[in-house]
C-alpha cells in the first residue's frame, strides 16, 4: 500500500479590508512509494509477524491497524484519537495514542496529524502538552509538543498560542 503523501502550495488571500493577508494552503495530493522513504514498513502478514522493533519488541494487531490508517492522513490535515477509533471500530483513544507513543514508523507513519477530541495538540514522544498546559510531571518541558505544533506548522496546519487547532476546517475524518 502507497502511503499518501502531500506538497503544500502558499497562496495569498487579501482580506474584505485589504490590511489582513491570510495565508492559505493548498494541498495538491501526490503517492509516494514505500521504496522512495528507506523504511521497511512490513506489508504482508508473514513480514508482520517476523518484525520486531528496535527493542525487540512484537507490534500488535491493533497497533498495524493504527499505523495503517495514520499513514492515510493527507498532509496539512489532521485527524483525532477518537476518530481513527470510530474509524477502525476497535480500541480506545489511549490506545491509539499508546501504539503511536511507540511507533518505529515515523515519520512514514506521521503520528503528528493526531490530536485530541477536543482539538488540542495532544501528545508527541510521550509528552501531552505545551507550556503551562504541559502535563506528565517534570520530566514533561512540552518541548515535544512544540515540535509537533511545528511540524504541523510546516504542513499549513495551526494552532493557537495556548494549543488548540486554529481552522476546524482541517480536522479529516477519514473512514474505513
Amino acid at each position: 500500500m502507497p502511503a499518501i503523501r502531500t506538497q503544500l502550495r502558499s497562496t495569498k488571500v487579501d482580506a474584505i479590508n485589504k490590511s489582513l493577508a491570510i495565508t492559505a494552503s493548498a494541498v495538491e495530493q501526490e503517492m509516494q512509494d514505500l521504496t522512495d522513504c528507506k523504511i521497511n514498513y512490513p506489508l504482508t502478514e508473514h513480514e508482520r509477524k517476523a518484525f520486531k522493533t528496535s527493542d525487540g519488541k512484537r507490534v500488535t494487531p491493533h497497533q498495524w491497524a493504527v499505523y495503517d490508517f495514520s499513514r492515510t492522513i493527507p498532509c496539512g490535515r489532521v485527524t483525532t484519537y477518537k476518530d481513527i477509533c470510530v474509524a477502525l471500530g476497535q480500541g480506545s483513544p489511549r490506545s491509539v495514542g499508546s501504539a503511536l507513543r511507540n511507533n518505529p514508523f515515523a515519520p512514514f507513519v506521521p503520528c503528528h496529524r493526531i490530536i485530541a477530541s477536543n482539538l488540542y495538540i495532544g501528545g508527541f514522544f510521550g509528552e501531552w502538552g505545551t507550556g503551562t498546559n504541559a502535563r506528565g510531571g517534570q520530566k514533561n518541558t512540552g518541548v515535544q509538543c512544540n515540535r509537533k505544533m511545528e511540524m504541523l506548522g510546516k504542513e499549513g496546519v495551526g494552532f493557537s498560542a495556548d494549543g488548540y487547532l486554529a481552522d476546524e476546517s482541517l480536522l479529516w475524518s477519514g473512514r474505513l
